[in-house]
């Protein structure tokens, strides 16, 4: 038995972000960065959320939770359980209501329970760059082991979206498990309840059942279902008489407390469950990285990337935060920005930028309808999708204007945005040996360029020096007209060392490398 909750409270985007800048100019003049993320938040509303959902949901059911675990701690069996906490949830923490870091301290301190990292600001940065979608990684797992001394070793993209290049970048980094959704187009004929490999990869998944994960998050209080109530001795025996290894309950944790009120019940059946599954001989609670050490996996998995799962909606796919105009163009927008934020390396712009990263903005713009639309609904501030794409679009309106003011007033900055952009579809370039004979290797910046041209035969390279090729797709693809009048000049008897030196050069007055 694997239990995983989800914790997160994204900082959500304020109202009339247009009138407080213009009142903040009037009053301050020229605004410093650091205001703005005051002005683009409504931080008044995340502090009441937090605040209210912690007193509410995340005290009293970590409290339940270290009391099961104090109580089970001399026993054969052990009560353990797993969270996923976001970077953002931990950063409203600290700066609002330090008693809730301090709780889950508690937790850590008992060795039982196991914190998994995920992206810090529960974004879809995996679909903007990986070098980001690895910051954010690296970024959470400092802070999990800044506040409560651990590294973690299992890991969960943002809301369990998952596909084979994800599991592959996991496996790279060292996690031992990734979790995600047990989804019946993936599984086929299998089972949820096994560990599987990930394809192309040795890291172990783990797929959340969630039917039995449904029946609590969503589910526990509803009285027009056949099994209400839902009890612990019931839903233990659920689980007992579940063929399999491992079974994943992975839950938003808000469900306690906050989705259903402590009148509900919630809290006396989360008491009582560990007692209730402890008393079934072959049951028994695991952590994630427990399970891919101990148990073998049974088959591989294979989500290709044009088929993302995730535990989102009925689709449990991407549609949850893209696909209707508002969400894929409010995304595209976003995502254009980061390459030349990275240009300006200015930090508070890019904490900006990664702060509107998060999921939850996409989400509130959803217009789906039925079950999944009331479920959007009940999670959004706004009064409508149409609100939050508006709300949305003044803070990254705001925000692209200050770029693109910081690109015209710093010259360098402009040319590292040159060369780490892409060219124009079409503007691609491509190696040949001679005419009509291409190499294989293409090249859509000036990086990768130098990648290609690494791995280009010298025939290539003394090829297309010869004919002014290299100088000519620098000046008008990708407009770098220094570097390409640098390169009318090289020699041809060693063209792919020295046009390599030259590229090395350039890149080392930009980049420092």
């Amino acid at each position: 038995m694997v239990f995983v909750f989800e914790v997160h409270q994204p900082y959500r985007v304020a109202r009339n972000i247009p009138w407080k800048l213009t009142e903040a100019a009037v009053a301050r003049g020229r605004l410093d960065l650091d205001e703005l993320e005051d002005i683009y938040f409504d931080q008044g509303l995340n502090r009441e959320v937090l605040e209210r959902v912690a007193k509410r949901c995340y005290l009293p059911a970590n409290s339940v939770i270290l009391q099961q675990i104090d109580h089970f701690k001399d026993h054969g069996k052990k009560f353990k359980v797993a969270y996923s906490i976001s970077g953002v949830l931990l950063e409203q923490a600290e700066r609002w209501f330090p008693d809730l870091l301090d709780s889950f301290k508690q937790l850590a301190d008992t060795g039982l329970v196991e914190f998994l990292d995920q992206t810090y600001f529960h974004s879809l940065s995996f679909l903007v760059s990986e070098e980001e979608f690895i910051d954010q990684l690296k970024m959470h797992s400092e802070k999990i082991r800044a506040y409560f001394g651990v590294t973690p070793t299992s890991v969960e993209n943002t809301e369990f979206i998952y596909n084979n290049y994800i599991g592959r970048v996991f496996d790279r980094l060292g996690y031992k498990a990734v979790l995600t959704e047990g989804v019946e187009r993936v599984l086929m004929w299998r089972s949820p309840n096994y560990v599987y490999r990930a394809k192309g990869a040795g890291i172990r998944v783990l797929m959340r059942n969630y039917r039995l994960s449904d029946d609590i998050g969503f589910r526990f209080a509803s009285r027009w279902w056949s099994e209400y109530p839902l009890t612990a001795d019931k839903y233990s025996a659920w689980l007992a008489a579940t063929p399999g290894d491992v079974i994943v309950i992975a839950i938003d944790y808000e469900t306690f407390g906050e989705h259903f009120p402590a009148e509900t019940g919630i809290f006396e059946f989360l008491r009582w469950l560990p007692g209730e599954v402890l008393k079934w001989d072959h049951l028994q609670f695991s952590t994630p990285s427990e399970v891919a050490e101990k148990v073998p996996p049974r088959d591989e998995i294979d989500v290709p990337e044009g088929q993302t799962i995730s535990w989102a909606d009925l689709e449990r796919d991407l549609s949850a935060w893209l696909g209707n105009f508002m969400q894929d163009y409010a995304f595209e927008r976003h995502s254009n920005l980061w390459l030349q934020i990275k240009a300006l390396r200015g930090e508070r712009l890019l904490r900006l930028w990664r702060l509107l990263s998060t999921s939850d903005h996409f989400y509130y713009m959803s217009t789906k309808g039925g079950g999944p639309g009331d479920v959007h609904s009940y999670f959004s501030p706004f009064e409508t999708p149409f609100h939050a794409y508006m709300c949305y679009s003044d803070a990254i309106s705001d925000l692209e204007a200050r770029v693109r003011s910081s690109l015209q007033e710093n010259s360098e900055a402009r040319l590292r945005y040159v060369w780490m952009r892409r060219v124009k579809t079409g503007c691609e370039f491509i190696f040949h040996l001679t005419e009509g004979k291409p190499t294989g290797h293409v090249a859509w910046n000036v990086f990768s360029l130098i990648e290609a041209l690494e791995k280009a035969p010298e025939e290539s390279a003394r090829f297309h020096l010869r004919r002014g090729d290299f100088a000519r797709w620098l000046e008008v693809c990708v407009g770098e007209r220094d570097l390409a009048a640098r390169l009318t000049s090289v020699d041809d008897r060693d063209a792919k060392r020295s046009i390599l030196e030259v590229l090395y050069a350039r890149r080392k007055e930009l980049f420092g490398f």
